[in-house]
């Protein structure tokens, strides 16, 4: 590999959300959704360069940049766009937030998978908007949206269907057919579509394609608000640049009244940030995924190994969503925890009977922290 991935970076005082929850306490930062990795080199030198310049007033998206999106999404996933679908915004969230807000009025309810990626919980929560909880199930080791259940859901005022692919947690890349389906059920009960793309280059599993809702056929298109940005993909995520990709005109419209005097222009920085990223990230996102799916691998391995736990394939993410159902214990959290290993709660996600695992990070820890998890349930069962 040209690019060391078992590199140690010390983030222990760098003001960091996941390394500063367990300062000073010897507990391993496997939570959040930002990975230990150093950023690719083409993005630090044209960070190093724009800081040399020494001015940092407003920016807008470079002409460079929106071609550059434009060829990558026609590329991988012959997808195309056009520059004026673009909404740029400071962060991934404040899309879900902003759908919420721009597509639905006081009354009007919101569809979302359970379990799911909590912020998409707590933006129907904080716009005062009822959220109908579409169930994950698990069908051939995949975890899928279970739609025919959903239909016993609805009241009749729902607008909006909030989607994540692929799926975090559970790490799903959702197949044509089944996006077809989710696609006809919106169309059926004229939903408009979130859908949160963020992990879309991080596919783990060869063979398989990211297809955008989007993509699918005109409807789709017209009804769908697509969420986009390089934050997980080359782990910039503390910069905040995203996309979302709206086709349609009057959506697009109501989501920029929506924001206007609360959501902030994305900084200078980021937008730097993310066309180097696009341009010059490529060598170095292809050996990180080579990284991830060894990760991937040893955590399945040694999840499934340890009695009363459970890991289903993964086969986009760098996050484990697993099952500790069968552990004679009430928080799963809180006992990996105090085992020295800080997970992401799975009652924040709607199931607490699980937590989620960042395999983001280098190998040696990685091992270190499975270890710490083997120990811990070799205790409890041999009490």
């Amino acid at each position: 590999m040209a690019f060391n991935f078992d590199q140690w970076i010390d983030r222990s005082h760098s003001d960091s959300v996941k390394w500063d929850k367990y300062r000073e306490r010897d507990i391993i930062p496997l939570w959040v959704a930002d990975t230990d990795f150093i950023s690719p080199p083409a993005v630090i030198d044209a960070l190093q360069q724009r800081v040399a310049h020494g001015v940092f007033g407003y920016g807008y998206p470079s002409p460079e940049l929106i071609k550059i999106f434009l060829q990558r999404m026609v590329e991988r996933y012959r997808w195309y766009i056009k520059p004026e679908w673009l909404v740029f915004l400071p962060g991934l969230v404040c899309g879900l937030n902003l759908s919420v807000r721009a597509f639905t009025h006081e009354g009007q309810g919101t569809l979302a998978p359970t379990p799911i990626y909590p912020p998409f919980r707590k933006a129907a929560k904080s716009a005062g908007r009822p959220q109908r909880q579409i169930p994950l199930k698990l069908q051939n080791q995949r975890w899928i949206l279970d739609l025919n259940s959903a239909e016993g859901l609805l009241e009749g005022n729902e607008r909006l269907l909030m989607l994540c692919n692929p799926q975090n947690p559970g790490g799903t890349v959702y197949r044509h057919e089944e996006l077809l389906a989710q696609h006809e059920f919106a169309q059926r009960h004229d939903l408009i579509v979130c859908s949160d793309e963020i992990h879309c280059d991080l596919l783990l599993e060869p063979g398989l394609q990211h297809i955008p809702f989007a993509s699918l056929n005109d409807d789709a298109a017209q009804r769908s608000i697509t969420l986009m940005s390089p934050s997980k993909t080359f782990n910039l995520a503390g910069l905040g640049a995203s996309m979302a990709i709206i086709p349609n005109n009057e959506l697009r419209l109501q989501l920029c009244r929506a924001r206007r005097g609360i959501v902030p222009e994305v900084g200078i920085l980021a937008l730097v940030a993310a066309q180097a990223a696009y341009s010059g990230g490529q060598v170095w996102l292809d050996e990180q995924l080579e990284y991830l799916r060894a990760n991937r691998d040893l955590v399945i391995e040694r999840i499934n190994a340890m009695p009363g736990l459970h890991l289903h394939p993964v086969e986009a993410t760098y996050l484990a969503w697993i099952d500790c159902s069968e552990l004679a214990i009430d928080n799963p959290h809180a006992f990996f925890e105090q085992a020295g290993v800080g997970l992401s709660p799975g009652l924040d996600f709607g199931d607490r009977r699980f937590v989620r695992l960042n395999f983001g990070c280098r190998r040696e820890l990685l091992i270190e922290a499975l270890n710490r998890m083997a120990q811990a349930i070799q205790q409890i069962n041999a009490s």
